[in-house]
């Protein structure tokens, strides 16, 4: 089967978003190179922490709750939070003003530990490291988070990366029904063999389009599943 073409898949987008400007007016901004270089560790240790928070959880509640997350876990500080001991964890785990999950809040350890390990082996910041991935293999991101953070595999990790500004396609349900139908993918969707070769197929849509990752995965997104103008 012949797989979709960028401009079969962007009309058929602005058809069902009410035309051209609409469907741009939906598309997803990205940080630039020297953005995500400059941003904090501390803030990657953040929208970790939310998003495997949110999964599996009402959003608005985390967010409605995330600036007491900030201020007990002291702006998300990773060389303070490397000193904290075990007996103060569990008292900052059960603060009644966060979402008092104690597996979920160990992560914000771990993925603390994750990221200081990624510094010392790279000799670099994370943002550094996180900006000069290369783009046609996000997918290689994504395991990397999966294998050596905490609880950001599946959909955690790339929504993560998404929300910090990183050019990530996402496996929504729109997405997923996407690639199956266009037999692009013939296995469960999280499978490496699944990962790579949707990374190819966005990777062909980029080099067709000019368009960026977060734009291609949007656009494919407006125009499949229940999606539809309302």
């Amino acid at each position: 089967m012949a797989k979709p073409s960028f401009r079969d898949i962007y009309d058929r987008a602005c058809e069902r978003k009410g035309g051209e400007s609409a469907l741009e007016a939906l598309l997803p901004s990205v940080a630039t190179h020297s953005e995500l270089a400059s941003k904090g560790s501390d803030r990657y240790l953040a929208e970790f922490t939310r998003k495997v928070f949110q999964s599996g959880f009402v959003w608005r509640v985390v967010d409605k709750k995330w600036p007491k997350f900030e201020e007990i876990f002291w702006d998300f500080d990773i060389e303070r939070l490397l000193m904290m001991p075990e007996d103060m964890l569990e008292r900052k785990a059960s603060d009644p003003g966060i979402i008092r999950n104690f597996t979920k809040v160990r992560t914000i350890l771990q993925n603390a530990v994750m990221i200081d390990d990624t510094e010392r082996r790279e000799e670099r910041s994370f943002g550094d490291f996180i900006a000069n991935w290369p783009a046609d293999d996000v997918i290689g991101l994504w395991v990397f988070l999966k294998k050596f953070g905490s609880r950001l595999g599946g959909n955690t990790g790339p929504y993560a990366l998404r929300a910090l500004g990183v050019d990530t396609f996402l496996m929504t349900r729109d997405i997923e029904l996407f690639l199956k139908q266009n037999d692009i993918v013939d296995s469960g969707i999280h499978s490496l063999r699944a990962l790579k070769a949707t990374q190819t197929y966005f990777n062909d849509l980029r080099a067709e389009s000019g368009r960026g990752l977060a734009e291609l995965s949007r656009i494919i997104a407006m125009g499949v599943g229940q999606n539809r103008i309302s």
